[in-house]
């Protein structure tokens, strides 16, 4: 249904999200057929995502209950350029969101829809009751089923490989602008198309780079905690990679890097900078960002 809709582009619904956003007709529609997925499924107890931001019970009957935070449609402004999108999905375990850690989902999981329909999936340390893993799904049509086409995501310390999100923020925050340069002056490969989604995913592909998204006080953070950042740091850890939390517009140098996982959901719309990847790269991110 939804591969339906995505080829058919995108248009304005007319109408905002809770948090002021502009909707499209395909986030409305990707959002509904997830929604009901949930709510038949048995397994789900509540479900927030981006365009209804609350947790919503999903009439969940099973031993064992998950609430879910997710974006339907992640990149769907870059559908008519037929860039690839996807979706973004985290699992805790329980009734609830608010007052949750990245650390504490089970799994998480992002889709890609591009020249194959692929799953990231991640098994966190408390699923798997040893070391966190993550690897590849990939739908094959003609058998109609998921079949694991990578077994593995393993993500080199170093790789000269970036997606910086969000520039303007250069204009008005010198470290970040510093660190642009320093992926420039070193000749690092650009690879980024806009959206999270298949960015992130490069990395994984690829077996190396970083992502960056800085805000600043005239850029704004976009990249909520919940829906994306949170389900995608625990991808990128369990593949051997790193992540944290960028540091607030306007803050001293200086401070304590803190990864993403470790950031509390204390409100559904709460936003933030971040960046992810290789250990080795986010680390230069922290010495440039953290002083």
């Amino acid at each position: 249904m939804l591969a339906a809709r995505l080829a058919n582009g995108a248009s304005k619904a007319g109408t905002d999200n809770a948090f002021g956003d502009e909707q499209l007709d395909v986030d409305l529609a990707a959002d509904e057929i997830i929604f009901q997925e949930f709510m038949s499924c048995g397994a789900v107890a509540v479900a927030a995502s981006e365009e209804k931001p609350v947790e919503a019970p999903m009439g969940g009957s099973s031993e064992r209950l998950y609430s879910v935070g997710f974006d339907p449609l992640d990149g769907s402004s870059i559908i008519d350029a037929n860039f690839a999108v996807g979706s973004i999905f985290g699992v805790w375990p329980g009734d609830k969101l608010l007052g949750r850690t990245g650390r504490q989902q089970v799994a998480s999981c992002m889709s890609q829809y591009g020249p194959r329909t692929t799953m990231a999936v991640a098994l966190s340390a408390v699923t798997t009751g040893g070391d966190a893993v993550a690897f590849e799904l990939t739908f094959q049509s003609d058998v109609q089923r998921w079949v694991v086409t990578r077994e593995k995501f393993d993500i080199a310390p170093a790789g000269k490989v970036f997606a910086p999100g969000n520039l303007r923020a250069t204009a008005d925050q010198p470290a970040y602008k510093r660190l642009f340069d320093h992926w420039v002056d070193n000749r690092y490969t650009l690879r980024y198309t806009g959206g999270m989604v298949p960015d992130v995913y490069h990395i994984l592909i690829k077996n190396k780079g970083v992502f960056s998204n800085v805000s600043s006080a005239a850029a704004k953070a976009k990249l909520r905690l919940l829906y994306e950042c949170a389900p995608i740091a625990l991808l990128i850890e369990a593949a051997g990679g790193a992540s944290v939390m960028a540091p607030s517009p306007g803050a001293a140098s200086g401070g304590t890097p803190l990864s993403v996982l470790d950031v509390e959901i204390d409100n559904l719309d709460k936003r933030l900078g971040l960046c992810l990847g290789g250990k080795e790269e986010v680390d230069v991110f922290n010495r440039f960002m953290f002083g």
